[in-house]
């Protein structure tokens, strides 16, 4: 199915008639650009009824995470933040950080001061430099959980930003801090 806009429109018709109690849509964050991606979410999101779940599979970045749920996406899973965790990558508000990068060796500043995660409460940057460079599982364990404490704070962000109807100035800094 792909990028079809007929064939998506044809499946989420053909689905909706097996009235489940939500949906997924699928076929997307598997090598295609944004804009691709979006596009199907166009023509897929409105075909689905607004009364039920609609879940995205396998998107999970910042920047689509914003967008879907601007589309009306409830629900989304991904691997990406524990997968870059475990590359030594921390998402923050100011965008990727590389702790493996010489930078952060001597750094004792939090992955990001404005973090509640216990990993930015309690280690440094240059320490958790010093986990990944010899190889300390534990390491990855911190940079997991605040990478996954990052996305909570981002789905209450967005949760908020759509009831007080600042979903849009949410997506400009998401995607100008992220790339979108």
């Amino acid at each position: 199915m792909g990028q079809d806009p007929g064939l998506r429109v044809e499946s989420a018709r053909r689905t909706v008639e097996l009235d489940f109690g939500g949906y997924g849509i699928g076929g997307l964050s598997v090598g295609e650009s944004r804009p691709e991606m979006l596009a199907a979410l166009d023509v897929t999101v409105p075909e689905l009824p607004a009364d039920r779940l609609r879940y995205l599979m396998g998107v999970g970045d910042p920047v689509g995470l914003v967008e879907a749920v601007a589309r009306g996406v409830d629900l989304f899973d991904c691997v990406a933040p524990t997968r870059t965790a475990r590359h030594g990558t921390a998402w923050t508000r100011a965008g990727r950080l590389s702790l493996r990068a010489a930078a952060c060796a001597r750094d004792d500043r939090p992955i990001d001061g404005d973090c509640p995660c216990p990993t930015c409460g309690r280690w440094s940057r240059g320490y958790l430099r010093h986990l990944l460079l010899v190889n300390e599982p534990t390491a990855l364990r911190l940079v997991t959980l605040h990478n996954l404490a990052f996305m909570f704070d981002l789905v209450d962000r967005i949760r908020a930003a759509v009831a007080d109807g600042t979903l849009e100035e949410l997506r400009a800094e998401t995607g100008a801090v992220w790339g979108g």
